[in-house]
């Protein structure tokens, strides 16, 4: 066997309602002033009130930053860095979908070991200690909260990611019902967004592993099946656990095996147009797919049986091919934008997006098949 090492987070909590116990878990971690990142949206939602009241009864102090963008840039996580620091802060909460887990993860970091963002983009550039860390997901999509991998954006557009194991949080917690009023295209994007973590993760090139592989296995077992009905009717809170777990399987499969060509040409897109990642994933899936069946269809092939039972006696061929089908309907069942026109994208900055997709080469490294500017340039035609 090719020797590996599998990282990921110390412990995971899974319960409905386990939100109601953050102040006695923030306790447990030392935390008497407790940094709590979220979005503008969620405090309007009221989703922060069981949290607050459990911080308050563990006599937590909570000082709050809910200024969270999507695409979270430079700026905003320096202010809450900032923030934390100025209040003395002793323990950082991300509370929210991606963009608020991943400024979690950097204001735990920074606030506690001040350090340049430019200069810690890449992998194990960051040097530590950090504050406690624990992180609240309220989508079941990115699988920040068991990643090593905050992604920003630059003022030049570019989406970076600072990578290091300082990220790990010190505690996942998952509370499906945070998420039951999550409406249905948000559930569509961030559905489809975990099901590319586990694709990608599956065939990557670089450090797959057997317990990568089963995480990314056993998350597309739990995602596809179970998107339609959370998109359809988002107040059942089985099938939102489903999802999250989901979510949570293929971020820790992608953590240590890393994704590819669709992530890499998504990033232009979030970047330039501010297109929600999911979305983004979503509009390259389908050409990245069909590029990728050429040299990936043993390994399409194994997804393909996992996730549909009827073909256990097909040969590779066929099972790839239905496995890629599979994802084009589940795709273009979901309630949102299907082409790069629909999502407002100019024709013509297509070659610019491809130019920038080739920067972006920790994860075209990963893609099963060598990417070309050409090749980058064809499969945003594909997609528009």
């Amino acid at each position: 066997m090719t020797p590996f090492i599998f990282e990921t987070v110390p412990k995971i909590i899974c319960e409905q309602g386990g939100v109601r116990r953050l102040g006695e878990i923030a306790a447990g971690l030392g935390i008497t002033h407790l940094f709590l990142v979220t979005d503008p949206g969620l405090v309007k939602a009221n989703l922060l009130d069981g949290a607050l009241a459990a911080l308050k009864a563990a006599a937590i102090a909570v000082t709050v930053f809910s200024e969270v963008v999507a695409d979270p840039p430079e700026l905003s996580v320096q202010a809450a860095v900032d923030l934390a620091r100025s209040v003395g802060a002793s323990g950082v909460v991300g509370f929210g979908g991606g963009s608020s887990l991943d400024t979690a993860k950097l204001v735990a970091l920074l606030a506690r070991t001040p350090q340049s963002l430019p200069d810690i983009y890449g992998i194990g550039l960051a040097r530590g200690p950090r504050l406690p860390l624990i992180q609240v997901p309220t989508t079941a999509g990115t699988g920040s909260e068991v990643t090593p991998i905050s992604i920003l954006t630059t003022p030049s557009h570019e989406k970076k990611g600072v990578v290091s194991p300082l990220l790990y949080p010190d505690i996942a917690l998952l509370d499906s019902l945070l998420t039951l009023g999550l409406p249905p295209a948000i559930t569509a994007m961030t559905g489809v967004d975990a099901m590319v973590h586990a694709i990608e993760a599956f065939t990557t090139r670089n450090r797959k592993n057997p317990l990568s592989d089963v995480l990314a296995i056993k998350a597309l077992q739990l995602l596809f099946p179970n998107l339609r009905s959370a998109v359809s009717d988002g107040q059942d809170a089985s099938v939102r656990e489903k999802m999250l777990l989901g979510s949570l399987f293929a971020g820790m499969a992608f953590a240590n095996a890393p994704v590819g060509a669709v992530h890499a040409l998504a990033y232009p897109l979030g970047g330039h147009y501010h297109l929600p990642h999911g979305l983004s994933n979503s509009l390259v899936l389908l050409p990245v797919l069909e590029f990728n069946l050429p040299v990936a269809a043993a390994q399409y092939a194994e997804l393909g049986r996992a996730i549909l039972p009827e073909l256990m006696s097909a040969d590779d061929a066929q099972a790839a091919a239905a496995f890629v089908a599979a994802m084009r309907q589940q795709v273009t069942d979901m309630p949102y934008a299907q082409t790069l026109r629909e999502a407002k994208v100019p024709e013509v900055d297509l070659p610019m997006l491809a130019e920038d997709a080739m920067k972006v080469q920790r994860l075209l490294a990963n893609n099963p098949r060598e990417v070309t500017y050409e090749d980058a340039l064809a499969l945003y035609r594909a997609a528009f």
